[in-house]
């Protein structure tokens, strides 16, 4: 392990984000001994009851985000909307990871598209759409049954609409007029993710390829490992890998995919920070995806990534939290509450994580 990229522990990790992420990042990271500060606008930031030090300030903020850097030795995120000029800002003062550069791909569909197809890798077809005219070319291309999705800022099922038989001028009015992509439907048997952590000395790991159960848009359970023929695991952790390198990353990125009914795999989305469908390692694996990430921004070794359980994992939603009792009776269940003040629908108040023997 080169020593020249190691931020030792007793080091402070800086997080952008005070949600569940950076909370169970920190979490993480004060088991390996690092020191955590939060910068984040929230004032239900529960990142912060983790952690040692919280800036309570916007990511335009320049004189809170100078403080912040002076305060810590390395800077992640834990959701990917970060402004990329706050991480530009913070990237002459202290190491950045991921850089901006990731996130102006990331944070744009349409780049990420072409980043995509740049470095190889399949992925649904698309078009730019700015008009009700550019759909209405996309459309003739790409058929009608295609996802009009903005080009900024959708996560969760939110900014896009399926077209189906909508008018073009419907349908761009249905996104508010921003700048989109129409996507191809891809009729999938089923979604996938990869997570990958790369380092700045370029190591690599993966966890094995997980099966997502979605529900109104919103990931409800992932099952790991996915039960994927091995062939199929092995690509999908091939095109993760490839996209990490790609990109140059330094740090973590959840890769999204469809299987199709061929057996033919194309990525859906990027996200460069801990994700949802990664949660079940904290309990099923050597080491946890947050600690991965702790691992990778500090120039650490990446911790091993084999299952030592079968896992399936549920998100709490909503009022599901009020579950907690009976959640807490079952032996093979690991309950994890998020701390937020309050419970609204929709909202992700928490995960459970049933386990049993590999196999079963």
């Amino acid at each position: 392990m080169s020593r020249a990229c190691v931020i030792e522990p007793g080091s402070t990790i800086g997080i952008l984000g005070g949600g569940q992420l950076g909370r169970m990042t920190a979490m993480a990271a004060a088991r390996l001994g690092y020191r955590c500060a939060i910068l984040a606008p929230d004032e239900d930031c529960i990142a912060a009851a983790v952690s040692d030090s919280w800036i309570r300030a916007d990511y335009g903020d320049r004189a809170a985000l100078a403080r912040f850097a002076d305060a810590v030795d390395v800077v992640t995120i834990e959701f990917e909307n970060v402004p990329a000029d706050a991480l530009d800002f913070l990237a002459g003062r202290v190491p950045t990871r991921p850089a901006s550069a990731i996130l102006e791909v990331t944070q744009d569909r349409l780049a990420e598209k072409r980043f995509i197809e740049r470095v190889g890798v399949p992925v649904a077809p698309f078009r730019p759409v700015e008009t009700a005219g550019d759909l209405d070319r996309a459309r003739e291309e790409l058929g009608d049954n295609g996802i009009l999705k903005t080009r900024r800022l959708g996560y969760d099922g939110k900014g896009q609409v399926r077209i189906g038989g909508m008018a073009s001028d419907a349908a761009v009015a249905a996104i508010g007029g921003s700048p989109a992509i129409l996507e191809a439907f891809m009729p999938f048997a089923h979604e996938l993710s990869v997570i990958t952590a790369r380092n700045p000395q370029g190591d690599v790991a993966s966890f094995p390829p997980v099966l997502n159960i979605h529900r109104d848009q919103i990931l409800r359970q992932t099952i790991a490992p996915g039960g994927f023929a091995p062939e199929i695991a092995d690509r999908a952790v091939e095109l993760a890998e490839s996209i990490a390198r790609g990109l140059e990353l330094e740090g973590l990125i959840a890769v999204e995919m469809f299987l199709m009914d061929n057996g033919d795999l194309a990525v859906n989305e990027l996200a460069p920070r801990p994700h949802n469908s990664g949660h079940w390692t904290i309990d099923a694996c050597q080491t946890s995806q947050f600690e991965q990430l702790v691992r990778a921004i500090c120039g650490l070794k990446p911790g091993g990534t084999a299952p030592l359980h079968r896992a399936v994992m549920d998100n709490l939603i909503g009022e599901d939290l009020l579950q907690w009792p009976q959640l807490l009776d079952e032996s093979d269940a690991f309950l994890h509450i998020y701390g937020k003040a309050s419970i609204r629908a929709g909202r992700k108040m928490g995960h459970v994580t049933r386990l049993s023997p590999l196999g079963t």
